[in-house]
């Protein structure tokens, strides 16, 4: 079972995990903000569940209570943030994946170096805070359900990608009608049952191919009718192809 764990500071530091290793639920009193130079990091909070990759990062507001669990040999970047003052995103109340660029990848991996003399953290983070400022959001991420008959629909819709179920089966299944059902997903998430539908088969393709499937094995698992499919719809949704994201998940800029 998990310990549930209160870390009042937010460590800044680097560390190296094994595909499959986790870190169980916890939170800080301050903010968070984490990456992984390689390999990829599901996260878990209350309010649902995001990816982190190479080219991602995740902000973790003060309080917020999360868990960890790494695909493929992970190089675990975290840098603390005081609550208190002024914070370097503009929107910072929920949990937020923001896309790194070159900079910032190379800010993340600075800051988290263990010879750093305090002046060089100063200027570091300094630099850091700036670029924040002007990230983007991305969208990859699972929110949580709250009415138990939509979470009943997503945990069914989880457990078997590879067989697509039509919404009216679904809601046969959960026992309400299909209406109903589709009013949870845009109520809940703000997203039609394809398009939550896509963004799973997304969120469980990213882990698979970090753990090193095959692009086609991905696809098929996921339920596509073709590969070429997939890779469409993976790179619309990530911004790169599949077959990119496989190799820079296990690739660090810092080895």
């Amino acid at each position: 079972m998990s310990q549930i764990r209160h870390q009042p500071t937010a460590p800044t530091s680097t560390r190296l995990l094994g595909g499959g290793e986790t870190i169980d639920r916890h939170r800080h009193d301050d903010h968070q903000l984490i990456y992984v130079s390689s390999g990829v990091l599901a996260i878990t909070t209350e309010h649902g569940s995001w990816i982190a990759s190479n080219d991602r990062a995740l902000w973790v507001p003060a309080n917020t209570w999360h868990e960890h669990r790494f695909y493929g040999r992970s190089r675990f970047h975290t840098i603390g943030f005081p609550a208190r003052g002024r914070t370097p995103l503009l929107d910072t109340e929920r949990p937020t994946v923001i896309s790194v660029d070159a900079l910032v990848r190379e800010l993340l991996i600075a800051l988290t170096a263990t010879s750093l003399t305090r002046a060089e953290a100063r200027h570091i983070e300094t630099v850091l805070r700036d670029r924040l400022r002007r990230v983007t959001a991305e969208p990859v991420a699972l929110p949580a359900a709250n009415d138990p008959r939509l979470a009943d629909a997503c945990r069914l819709v989880e457990e078997d990608l590879h067989e697509p179920c039509t919404l009216a089966q679904l809601a046969d299944r959960v026992h309400t009608s299909e209406r109903t059902l589709s009013r949870l997903y845009r109520d809940e998430f703000g997203l039609t049952f394809p398009q939550w539908r896509t963004r799973i088969r997304i969120f469980t393709a990213m882990v698979m191919l970090a753990e090193g499937a095959t692009v086609t094995d991905t696809a098929h698992a996921c339920g596509w009718a073709t590969t070429s499919a997939f890779v469409q719809t993976f790179a619309q949704t990530v911004g790169i192809t599949p077959g990119t994201y496989r190799s820079g998940a296990g690739t660090s800029r810092e080895e």
